[in-house]
């Protein structure tokens, strides 16, 4: 549909191409112009980091903070108990309360990184789910909310739909899942004004439940958005490497390894990456998606750049270019590679070249590292490595080594 937004956060997500679907574009626009107004996405807390597959989410709550607009961050330390079974082929592993706690410790430091958290008409506020969750009083809570949903309904939505053709198991606390996130919608529009829940368009079904049941029970008026799934144009998953998962915080990825995985953009997917991801004009994005040969590589570089400096800072930014200069341009090691310290007893009577492909994050299983070895793709200090049964001793270690997969993955390997 073509529709032409009032406000400036729906301009912002139309131009950008945040938008998949909206529950109702002119409502929700109109809403949006008081100003002020508290919008939320919710995360659960399963590991200690968000990766870059959460980063559309995020920067599309900074720029609801950006337009005037109130963020909330929902972490799910309730949710996250029971685990969000939308698309998923298997039920997450169940977690306590104290490895839930610790994750959302972890996740916090990003949000702090785009968000201005604080008491300020549109500073965002960080609420847990198990606020009012933990409390529940399960029969309490079937009388009163349970009553509102249809089986036939829930049974309907893809994400429940799909996982039922292929005939895999969905536990009842699995299926529980999207009548708590309903309740979470409901509960924040009570307690904060809420007006409107975002999400990825896997959230969908999940999004109108909520929107329904606020209106049923506490007859309150909030709306719904969702961004597109986002794949890379070669039609992988956005958030993974050939190394596992790109994550957010330096702890678990270090900026310089952040810093490469949007320098290796390919080139088709440059100018869109730069619009969802930076901050710089759409104008200034087209004209940089449309370089060709040499010159898409600088607009690589800026974007790595502009998604570094979010995230980690602008020095952070500026030492990983200057490391991939370095590396790239001159055949360096240069400081800030990513570096995997053993010990001598690690080492022992010798390590496989394979084991250390492997633990330095450049393969991902001993298979992966020898197909490399076998198709020239690996190298020693930027010699082609040949040899899959080559051991490594303590004594070849006293000098650190650098190993790289492809061009434009390298590793330190080193004795602490």
């Amino acid at each position: 549909m073509t529709y032409h937004p009032k406000s400036d956060f729906m301009r912002v997500m139309m131009e950008r191409g945040f938008l998949a679907d909206c529950t109702d574009y002119q409502g929700l626009d109109e809403a949006l112009l008081k100003g002020g107004q508290p919008a939320y996405i919710g995360f659960d807390a399963t590991a200690k980091s968000l990766h870059v597959g959460s980063l559309i989410q995020i920067m599309m709550l900074r720029w609801l903070q950006k337009t005037g607009g109130k963020p909330i961050t929902l972490m799910g330390g309730g949710t996250t108990k029971v685990g969000d079974p939308s698309f998923r082929a298997d039920e997450r592993p169940l977690m306590n309360t104290e490895q839930i706690d610790a994750n959302i410790a972890g996740i916090r430091q990003v949000f702090s990184a785009y968000l201005t958290y604080g008491n300020g008409a549109s500073d965002a506020l960080m609420i847990n789910n198990a606020e009012w969750l933990d409390g529940l009083n399960y029969l309490d809570f079937l009388r009163d909310i349970g009553r509102h949903f249809s089986i036939n309904r829930m049974l309907a939505f893809e994400s429940v739909k799909s996982r039922l053709d292929r005939e895999q198991s969905l536990s009842f606390l699995e299926f529980n899942y999207m009548i708590l996130q309903a309740y979470d919608f409901m509960e924040l529009h009570r307690r904060y004004g809420c007006i409107m829940q975002m999400g990825g368009s896997d959230q969908w079904g999940n999004i109108v439940n909520g929107i329904d049941l606020t209106r049923r029970v506490i007859e309150g008026e909030v709306f719904g958005l969702t961004s597109p799934l986002l794949t890379t144009s070669d039609g992988k998953k956005m958030g993974k490497s050939q190394s596992g998962a790109v994550w957010l915080n330096a702890d678990m990825l270090s900026p310089y390894e952040f810093w490469q995985f949007w320098r290796n953009t390919t080139d088709a997917d440059v100018g869109r990456f730069l619009k969802l991801y930076t901050e710089l004009p759409v104008e200034e994005c087209d004209r940089l998606g449309t370089l060709e040969g040499a010159e898409i590589n600088a607009a690589k570089v800026s974007l790595a750049n502009e998604v570094t400096t979010l995230l980690h800072g602008a020095d952070a930014a500026q030492a990983a270019e200057a490391t991939a200069r370095e590396v790239f341009e001159k055949g360096g090691v240069g400081d800030d590679l990513p570096t995997l310290t053993l010990s001598v007893a690690d080492v022992g009577d010798g390590m496989s070249i394979v084991q250390l492909l492997v633990k330095s994050g450049l393969a991902g299983s001993g298979k992966e590292a020898k197909r490399l070895i076998a198709e020239n793709g690996a190298k020693l200090d930027d010699e082609p490595l040949t040899n899959a049964g080559l051991m490594v001793n303590a004594e070849a270690l006293a000098t650190p080594i650098k190993l790289s997969a492809g061009k434009k993955r390298h590793a330190l390997v080193q004795l602490g």
